[in-house]
């Protein structure tokens, strides 16, 4: 019997590398980015790492990033981070993903990811996606000042 469209995948598949490459180039054009890397490397990439403008921060802000995964599957990770002069982080995570904690779309709430709770965007494309999580580091960089 052939799966109906309705049907999701049971684990995340392997990584997505085209589409980790193409979301390179569009965070490379960012201004708020000032460096996107592969790693483990650009040959065969499972996780894109985009440096975030720290200038844009408070001083007491040492780092701040985004590290991105995505499927085959079209699953995905998107974890944002700040780290302070302290040692002390803020995070949250945009997911796709099978869990047994909410639904397969979900976020993590910050400070600190421990709260999840379901989301619901009109698109998971990955232009979609970038584009939300963007749009919540620029309101983060806001929150700051």
């Amino acid at each position: 019997m052939s799966p109906s469209p309705d049907d999701e995948p049971a684990s995340t598949g392997p990584p997505d590398r085209q589409t980790l490459r193409f979301l390179e180039r569009i965070l490379a054009d960012e201004s708020v980015v000032t460096t996107t890397e592969f790693e483990p490397d650009s040959y065969e990439p499972t996780l894109l790492r985009a440096l975030v403008d720290v200038g844009r921060y408070p001083p007491a802000i040492e780092t701040t990033r985004l590290d991105i995964r995505w499927f085959t599957s079209g699953d995905f990770s998107m974890h944002y981070i700040e780290t302070r002069a302290n040692g002390d982080q803020w995070e949250c995570r945009w997911d796709r993903h099978p869990n047994s904690h909410n639904a397969r779309l979900h976020f993590h709430q910050p400070p600190t990811g421990d709260k999840v709770e379901d989301l619901t965007v009109s698109s998971v494309h990955p232009l979609d996606i970038v584009s939300l999580v963007l749009a919540a580091i620029e309101q983060r960089i806001t929150q700051h000042w």
